[in-house]
């Protein structure tokens, strides 16, 4: 029965010494939970999910001959790699189709504008017509493998097979050499929708519909066209331009993909605060792009992701929970029109939520124009400001833990801002900080840069001296261990309680200044404060300390091997119940 069950699946079984039974398989085919006893261990695979059988499989395996099998996988070459040369043969193409092979006869590369997992976005300039377009290089060598190659290509058809529209960026022209994949695209220089967000410190409800209205029209011509987004989310919306009224143009289709009225996906992509919870149980369809339109109407709304946690894990319970908080400020004094619209969008029963076209003939954006003007208040740009930068109580933990590194630690650090330090003024500015990060290795995008540098400039006159850079280094390189944290932890906790409480917090931050330094000090506490028992333990701090409490950085975070790892974790926990559709 086990040979006869196993050999339907494709797997191969064969006798050793008449008594036991070898198994070879990938262990990729197999999505089940795995057992594991070393050095030599039975390998347990429950079957029960497969339609027809219900068998368990115990195969004694080797511990040698697995880790074998693993380094003969991990060992696989990367065809793009410089030694790669398969029978002396030119390197694949990505490129079903490029426009051409030599991008600097057409195009000249200038500044970079941007940078992802694989590409680096770059100003081109034709050299025929003088115009200006952005180039997206994504270097061969960050291609490993054959999903990574098919990403790049599906993203290319995908731009092709959209038609014109005035809030999707347009494809200009392809190049692929030995080394890289090039696409040139409309060029569009009024920054990211969340920067927008961010200055502006809120929206108004009438300019949130706005907003809304283009994404969800967006997603309709995307479904309409077969195609599912997978990734919505404010970075991936830039201005065309500078200008107050800017058309907001879709930028990014890296993780899109074709579909079939019908058809339902199981992996596991996107970003872990707009994903729905549909993709975590991995059996999921283009409803999805309804529910990350959703978040990002609630983040419009209130500055804050509607499912928040400190842990990814935390993060993906909160969203399979898909409780929606509708009384922090400033929900209770918004129109019921547009709480019924968050509501729909994020149903977590896919049956159930509107479609794009259903949100777009929704009451509250057929009456965008008839929105609320009123400002949201000044809790929302507060709320925004201490989410968009590191907090305060953790700008100061940086600064005591500073204080405590070894005399060797503290004078590396001081080397490397002698050598930033261009002009020897005893200060750097933002372009030196950026010079010496690169060479450093940190490749941070100016947006986020600027960012950093205003957390770290206490004294705000827009330089670092040498003891604010140290506490930027600590937190890049995460210099912090458990001894440095004890120490900080023990400057907040003045009464040595074992705990900060909100007068310490107070105290702590008495010289920050700001009119809503007190909003900020609850907020602060809110959010590090897990158990809520109005005081912060340290397991809290150390938490907030190493893991960060910076959900725009979060957002950027992707990983099909974390998020799948991640999945199968809350199965094997009961958060998740798994479906086994899907493809």
């Amino acid at each position: 029965m086990i040979k006869e069950s196993t050999e339907r699946l494709g797997c191969k079984l064969e006798e050793r010494g008449g008594k036991s039974l070898q198994k070879s398989f990938s262990l990729s085919l197999f999505p089940w939970r795995i057992h594991t006893l070393n050095p030599t261990f039975r390998v347990h695979i429950v079957l029960d999910s497969i339609k027809g059988l219900s068998t368990k499989i115990f195969a004694p395996y080797s511990a040698i001959r697995l880790r074998a099998y693993f380094k003969k996988k991990k060992n696989k070459p990367n065809p793009f790699s410089a030694d790669y040369r398969p029978g002396g043969s030119n390197k694949p193409l990505v490129l079903k189709d490029p426009t051409g092979h030599k991008i600097k006869e057409r195009y000249d590369l200038g500044r970079e504008l941007g940078r992802g997992e694989f590409g680096v976005t770059c100003l081109c300039i034709d050299v025929e017509s003088n115009e200006k377009f952005a180039c997206k290089t994504i270097s061969k060598k960050k291609l490993k493998t054959a999903v990574d190659i098919e990403d790049v290509r599906r993203e290319v058809e995908i731009m092709k097979h959209l038609p014109k529209h005035p809030n999707i960026v347009t494809l200009n022209d392809t190049y692929e050499d030995d080394d890289a994949v090039h696409i040139v695209m409309e060029l569009c220089e009024g920054g990211e929708l969340f920067d927008r967000i961010v200055a502006r410190g809120h929206y108004t409800e009438r300019a949130a519909a706005v907003v809304m209205k283009t994404i969800v029209e967006v997603v309709q011509m995307c479904h309409i066209q077969g195609v599912m987004h997978r990734d919505l989310k404010p970075e991936n919306f830039l201005f065309a331009n500078k200008k107050e009224m800017a058309p907001l143009k879709a930028i990014d289709f890296g993780l899109s993909v074709f579909f079939k009225p019908g058809e339902r996906f199981n992996e596991i992509v996107g970003s872990p605060y707009y994903m729905a919870p549909e993709v975590l149980k991995r059996n999921y369809g283009p409803e999805i792009d309804v529910w990350s339109a959703g978040v990002i109407l609630y983040i419009l709304i209130c500055g804050v992701p509607p499912f928040w946690a400190e842990t990814e894990k935390g993060v993906a319970q909160a969203i399979v929970r898909s409780v929606v908080d509708f009384k922090r400020d400033p929900w209770p004094k918004v129109s019921e029109n547009v709480k019924d619209l968050v509501r729909k969008m994020l149903d977590p029963d896919p049956s159930r939520r509107l479609t794009a076209q259903q949100v777009l003939e929704h009451p509250w954006l057929q009456n965008a124009k008839k929105a609320p003007n009123v400002s949201l208040g000044e809790t929302v740009k507060a709320r925004l400001k201490q989410f968009s930068v590191m907090n305060k109580l953790k700008k100061r933990a940086l600064r005591v833990v500073a204080e405590h590194l070894t005399v060797e630690e503290v004078a590396g650090i001081k080397e490397t801002f002698g050598m930033m330090d261009t002009g020897n003024t005893g200060k750097i500015n933002l372009e030196e900080l950026k010079t010496g990060l690169q060479r450093l290795g940190h490749q941070i995008p100016d947006a986020d840069l600027q960012i950093l540098m205003e957390a770290a400039d206490i004294d705000g006159d827009g330089t670092l001296n040498c003891e604010e850079f140290v506490a930027v280094l600590v937190h890049l390189r995460k210099m912090a261990n458990d001894e440095h944290l004890h120490k900080a932890f023990a400057f907040f906790d003045q009464n040595g309680s074992g705990y900060i409480e909100i007068e310490e917090l107070r105290d702590a931050l008495s010289d920050a200044d700001g009119a809503n330094n007190e909003e900020v000090i609850n907020a602060i506490m809110h959010d590090v404060d897990i158990d809520k028992d109005g005081r912060i333990s340290y397991e809290e701090f150390a938490a907030m300390m190493k893991a960060g409490t910076d959900w725009r950085k979060a957002s950027r975070q992707y990983s099909r091997e974390r998020f799948n790892s991640l999945s199968l974790n809350l199965m094997r926990d009961g958060s998740l119940l798994l479906s086994n559709e899907g493809r």
